[in-house]
């Protein structure tokens, strides 16, 4: 076998369509930009940007979209051998609306189902996702079948070698209910199963409180360490990162001041910046402040995968202690102030 990876993230894939204005609602926008979506997908862009070796295992559909991503993830670094053709399933859009600061409603069309939730168990190389140094997977691809059987295969293989990272991401939506219903009744023993399993948990508070039952970012941390992980991450958005390690090590970043333009991939580059950081064996603090620095700067920019720093633009920013956007005239502020919204 070739080298390991330094990092494999399996699950979620598509293209994103953005509008390339601010404040527009959907029913107006005219005009978008296209680019590499879903979440895992976005993670291995990100580690790549930073100087890692990455991979990513999923499925798109067999049209002229999933051209595109395997296009993009091969100009991005990113090894595509693993990403496979759908014939059943299209591969999936994501639309969003962008009204910075913090509002970015999310449009999934992944209907009927998504070609990445056919990930089967044997058609995984489990040889090099045990190898790969940080093996990187999502609540996603726990919420339906076969992509959940395929995951926790993984997740066996793995046993306790190397990084596993559970990034939490709950979509209610991808568990057949509505945005603002609780868990799904699955939901829940699910990610307990897959926590068993992993070494670090990466999670905001509403998707610690499905995987822990608990919302106070302490309780959360410590009962994810309870559940089996080494390391529990807790995002706070407005309020930081909190991090705390089994050994007793907690930090607790704040954020960095940042003019948001779209803060979606945020968390993509976050986890990047952290698989590096943790593979190249610093320490507690320095990882967060240096993910949560890429955070900042995704999130002063429209797209997510194209938008991952490269590592003097993190360095940069954490010297100067903040990030400021700029933006491009066609994605200024709407001057109506987005009515119709």
């Amino acid at each position: 076998m070739s080298e390991p990876y330094d990092v494999i993230t399996m699950g979620r894939i598509g293209v994103d369509l953005y509008p390339l204005r601010t404040g527009v609602p959907l029913a107006r926008v005219e005009t978008f930009g296209k680019f590499l979506g879903g979440s895992p997908a976005n993670v291995a862009v990100a580690a790549a940007r930073l100087g890692r070796r990455t991979a990513v295992v999923t499925r798109t559909g067999r049209d002229p979209f999933g051209t595109y991503l395997r296009d993009r993830l091969r100009a991005f670094g990113v090894d595509g051998r693993w990403v496979g053709a759908d014939d059943t399933y299209p591969t999936p859009v994501t639309f969003c609306e962008i009204f910075p600061p913090d509002d970015f409603p999310l449009y999934f069309y992944r209907l009927p189902k998504a070609p990445d939730l056919e990930l089967r168990p044997g058609e995984l190389d489990l040889d090099a996702i045990r190898a790969a140094r940080v093996f990187w997977m999502t609540g996603t691809g726990l919420c339906a079948e076969p992509s959940r059987s395929a995951t926790l295969a993984a997740l066996r293989a793995r046993g306790r070698a190397g990084l596993t990272v559970f990034d939490l991401d709950w979509r209610p939506m991808f568990w057949g209910g509505p945005e603002d219903d609780g868990p799904h009744p699955d939901a829940s023993a699910r990610y307990r199963e897959a926590l068993a399993h992993a070494t670090v948990a990466v999670g905001n508070l509403d998707e610690c409180a499905v995987a822990t039952g608990e919302r106070e970012p302490y309780a959360a941390a410590r009962a994810l360490l309870a559940a089996g992980v080494e390391l529990a991450v807790v995002k706070q958005g407005p309020a930081g990162v909190l991090a705390v390690h089994r050994d007793g090590t907690a930090v607790d970043v704040p954020p960095l001041p940042v003019d948001v333009v779209n803060g979606l991939g945020a968390g993509d580059a976050f986890g990047g910046a952290l698989c590096h950081g943790l593979l190249a064996g610093w320490d507690l603090a320095r990882t967060v402040r240096y993910a949560n620095a890429a955070g900042a700067i995704v999130a002063s920019r429209l797209a997510c995968s194209s938008a991952m720093p490269f590592p003097h633009e993190v360095d940069a920013t954490l010297a100067a202690g903040a990030v400021t956007a700029s933006v491009p005239a066609v994605l200024q502020p709407d001057p109506s102030g987005g009515e119709g919204n």
